[in-house]
């Protein structure tokens, strides 16, 4: 993909308010907090936070520690990149919440002036990334995605939106977020969630993000401007919990009430229980 649709400013600036959102859902957690379950198995909300503060760190240059133990053990860890995010939390977590915090403010702070001090032709770099070899700027994309997936999972570890006043789900993050989500979803709803060729699919988030993806399945999936027909099924849902699904963070099924199909119910109610792509 060309890079020039991802502004500069606007993405680093994006993923500086991100990192600042992130910062300020931890602040002033008690320890029985920190150590709370998130959605993702096996970690905490203090693993959450310990996992971007070992990315961003790795992104500085600097090295991986010693494992203390086989990582790939643990049934969470699935393939090598869950390992190496493991190494790095355990190594944060003799931490206590607030020193992580501070951590987190430190490794971040540094992150924001690398950034800054990118010349063109870097942000324009292959670099390799958890989605392959991408230029450094889609690989930004790739991080806010997933600091903004972390805020999710945060929330919802702490009991959810109404636990957690002044997080919002929308805004220009939640966007950029929803557009690295966007270029997958052609083959998830292809491979898993088997919409035959010939088929027309339209997914449409109703808010805080309002967005419209419209797949066109002719030998492989491709999203298209606007369908050529009416879609066979169409599949309505918050932006919030679409992108919880297709991050593997909940289920179809338990959010059943929240989930609109119309049209082909069976395709619809299969490629919704069917979203999660990320790693």
């Amino acid at each position: 993909m060309s890079t020039d649709a991802l502004d500069r400013t606007e993405l680093s600036g994006a993923l500086s308010e991100q990192w600042n959102a992130l910062a300020r859902l931890t602040s002033g957690l008690d320890e029985k907090q920190w150590r709370s379950p998130s959605p993702l198995p096996g970690w905490t909300v203090f693993d959450v936070l310990a996992h971007v503060v070992g990315t961003e760190s790795m992104l500085l240059g600097e090295a991986l520690p010693q494992a203390d133990s086989d990582v790939h053990a643990l049934p969470h860890v699935r393939n090598d990149t869950g390992a190496l995010n493991e190494i790095w939390l355990q190594s944060l977590r003799p931490l206590t919440g607030e020193q992580l915090l501070h951590r987190f403010a430190e490794v971040t702070d540094r992150r924001r002036a690398a950034v800054a001090g990118l010349d063109d032709a870097a942000w324009q770099a292959d670099i390799q990334s958890p989605i392959g070899l991408v230029p450094y700027a889609r690989f930004m994309r790739v991080r806010l995605f997933d600091c903004w997936m972390h805020q999710l999972d945060i929330t919802d570890a702490l009991g959810g939106a109404a636990a957690t006043p002044g997080m919002n789900e929308g805004g220009r993050c939640a966007e950029l977020a929803l557009d690295e989500i966007e270029p997958f979803l052609g083959r998830v709803v292809v491979k898993r969630g088997g919409a035959p060729d010939g088929s027309r699919i339209a997914i449409e988030t109703t808010g805080p993000v309002v967005r419209e993806f419209r797949i066109s399945v002719d030998g492989r999936a491709e999203l298209v401007a606007a369908l050529d027909r009416p879609a066979d099924t169409t599949i309505r849902l918050g932006s919030g919990l679409f992108a919880r699904l297709c991050g593997g963070r909940t289920t179809a099924d338990a959010h059943a009430g929240e989930i609109e199909v119309a049209g082909d119910r069976a395709l619809g109610n299969r490629i919704a229980a069917h979203l999660a792509f990320t790693i």
